[in-house]
């Protein structure tokens, strides 16, 4: 119990700084080893199996870190860099602006304000698709969906929680997030991201949507909230239309060659998004009537992402798990363990308990990343000691950092949202909080329904 303790102490400790602005990736390594070194003070051993001691507990946890770093970088974290390195090579050269400007079109169309808060919510979902990263298709949104809804009659801040929430739910099967629950749910990433966490998203997303609907026509009719109309001004994209299909040419190739879709033709993530970078700067350099220099310039911007992937996401997995692997040596999560069983805990108290942990911890933070990274290390072990499917406990946690985030009034996606709405950042999460609510019941739900509780 004295180890359950030291687990939790710390772990409030780690939301506490991150709240109050110190940098997660920092806040979670220091916290690691802090873990790893009382671990073997209270005579745990502190390294994995896979790892060789060096001897001593205090190198024991550098050596740890050694290990993350080798190990992330050779695998999970290079995908993610190059994911990243591409999404900021499509924003670099347009192609994202023209997917934004090609899905705002039917949306003013639309007469009903609530109708079109739907629609543009739902647009904005698939938007995600493109746009990965929460903040910057928050941003994006604002800046080109947010006049256009307000101006519709749609008040401010349910315009803005609109732009807050696409990224609540994942859909992209090239996210970040999604490539780690895969892995650690020990399945390939065309069957974990599409036959079992789509289902699930796509359910949550219209439930969101309907709830989104009657929540915000509930507060602005209880608070008279002002209904604003702005003029719409032209989306200014310089790329050509065409250029829309490149941001999606990682989903297309994970769908036609990380299965069986082509036979004889199988291509990893990794080649998938290199040769998507590689046909997109094949059409750039056509665009740009073969101006050779300007082509190589723009995939600076591509380098320069993956750069920024491993400072901010990469090092923020080597930390997450060098704290994962500090709660695991002291014995937390085993005191975790025991005190589930002893409330006659099964696969759905502690599906729930981990949800519910790093819902916490997401709102806390502000992160939908560092939650998630940090508990979903503890997933696969949790799940073979009491024999269940590790998908089963994963996909709800996955969907919980996201959701969790999108009611974080200390979060970069509200925090951005608010800011260029002129409202107060708790205003956009009371918008948010009923929707979020109501999905995350139906990712319960459906994750109970859809995914095999059992290995």
């Amino acid at each position: 119990m004295t180890e359950l303790l030291i687990g939790l102490v710390i772990t409030i400790a780690v939301g506490y700084y991150i709240v109050k602005g110190y940098k997660a990736a920092g806040v979670l390594l220091v916290a690691g080893l802090l873990l790893l070194i009382l671990a073997g003070f209270l005579g745990h051993t502190v390294l994995p199996k896979a790892v060789a001691s060096t001897g001593n507990l205090l190198t024991d946890s550098l050596e740890y870190i050694k290990y993350m770093l080798q190990y992330r970088n050779g695998g999970l974290g290079l995908q993610i860099m190059l994911l990243c390195g591409f999404a900021t090579y499509m924003t670099h050269i347009g192609a994202n602006n023209v997917v934004v400007k090609q899905f705002s079109k039917p949306l003013s169309f639309i007469k009903s304000p609530y109708v079109l808060l739907v629609a543009a919510y739902i647009v904005a979902c698939l938007m995600s698709l493109a746009v990965s990263s929460a903040t910057g298709l928050g941003v994006l949104l604002m800046a080109t969906l947010f006049p256009m809804m307000t101006a519709m009659g749609i008040s401010r801040p349910a315009a803005a929680a609109v732009c807050a929430s696409p990224a609540a739910i994942i859909l992209s099967p090239t996210s970040g997030d999604v490539i780690v629950a895969a892995e650690k749910s020990g399945l390939p990433l065309h069957v974990f991201a599409v036959e079992t966490v789509l289902p699930v998203s796509i359910c949550a997303i219209i439930v969101m949507a309907v709830a989104a609907f009657f929540w915000n026509k509930y507060l602005d009719k209880k608070n008279n909230t002002p209904m604003e109309k702005l003029d719409i001004s032209e989306i200014e994209v310089k790329a050509p239309a065409y250029y829309a299909i490149l941001p999606f040419l990682p989903i297309v190739g994970v769908f036609l060659f990380n299965g069986e879709t082509i036979p004889g033709l199988t291509l990893d993530i990794y080649t998938i998004v290199v040769l998507s970078i590689a046909i997109g700067a094949v059409v750039d350099f056509l665009t740009s009537r073969f101006n050779g220099k300007e082509t190589l310039e723009n995939l600076e911007a591509c380098y320069a992402g993956m750069g920024d992937a491993f400072k901010g996401v990469v090092m923020l997995l080597v930390a997450a798990g060098v704290f994962a692997q500090g709660l695991m040596s002291i014995g937390a999560i085993d005191n975790l363990l025991a005190l589930a069983d002893k409330a006659g805990a099964g696969g759905v108290a502690l599906m729930l308990l981990l949800t519910a942990l790093t819902v916490a911890a997401a709102i806390a933070t502000g992160s939908g990343n560092a939650p998630f990274y940090a508990f979903v290390e503890l997933a696969p072990q949790l799940a073979v000691k009491l024999g269940l499917s590790p998908a089963f406990l994963i996909i709800p946690m996955l969907q919980a950092s996201n959701l969790g985030r999108t009611i974080s009034p200390v979060s970069g996606v509200i925090v951005a949202t608010s800011g260029m709405a002129q409202i107060s950042p708790f205003e956009v999460v009371k918008r948010t909080v009923v929707p979020v609510v109501c999905g995350l019941i139906t990712v319960i739900i459906g994750t109970v329904v859809l995914v095999p509780m059992y290995a």
